[in-house]
């Protein structure tokens, strides 16, 4: 080792330029509340239950999305249409009961992907925090996109745009 190797300078000098070369880059950083980050075209947000145009619902309870959840996320239970119910309901079997538990949900999409009915999407809403884990299990309800008819401002709100597979 030579005198100069000893002291340590060329590495000291090294890692200085190192850190000065940073100072001049782009900060990844965003100031929050004032800019909002750019997602991804593929990010994948809280699930959303489709209507159709006429304002019913899609989802006719045929579990594919359950099955293909590998989490196992999603339980479902069908009920048949009553006489009189054809303005809610698209089909003759519906989903009377539809949840997803969130903290088990990995947001992969497959469930979007195994509806036959567009019935599901992940929209780029994002998943609000909560304290207790019975937040977390989203109803039917509480996915539900609203009518398009009686509710026009909710219902461009909730849509955000669904991607195209």
């Amino acid at each position: 080792m030579s005198f100069a190797e000893r002291l340590f300078l060329p590495a000291i000098f090294k890692g200085m330029s190192i850190t000065f070369s940073h100072i001049f880059k782009k900060q990844p950083t965003i100031r929050y509340p004032e800019q909002k980050r750019e997602f991804s075209p593929v990010f994948r947000g809280l699930h959303v239950l489709n209507r159709d145009e006429e304002g019913r619902e899609r989802c006719t309870a045929c579990g594919l999305c359950a099955v293909a959840c590998p989490a196992e996320a999603i339980t479902m239970e069908a009920a048949e249409r009553l006489p009189g119910e054809e303005h809610l309901y698209r089909e003759e079997k519906y989903a009377a009961v539809y949840e997803i538990n969130m903290l088990r949900c990995i947001f992969c999409g497959l469930c979007e992907e195994a509806c036959p009915k567009d019935a599901i999407y992940l929209s780029e809403t994002f998943a609000p925090a909560n304290y207790t884990r019975k937040g977390f299990i989203y109803g039917k309800d509480d996915m539900v996109i609203p009518n398009v008819k009686t509710d026009p401002e909710g219902y461009a709100k909730a849509k955000g745009s669904p991607r195209n597979n």
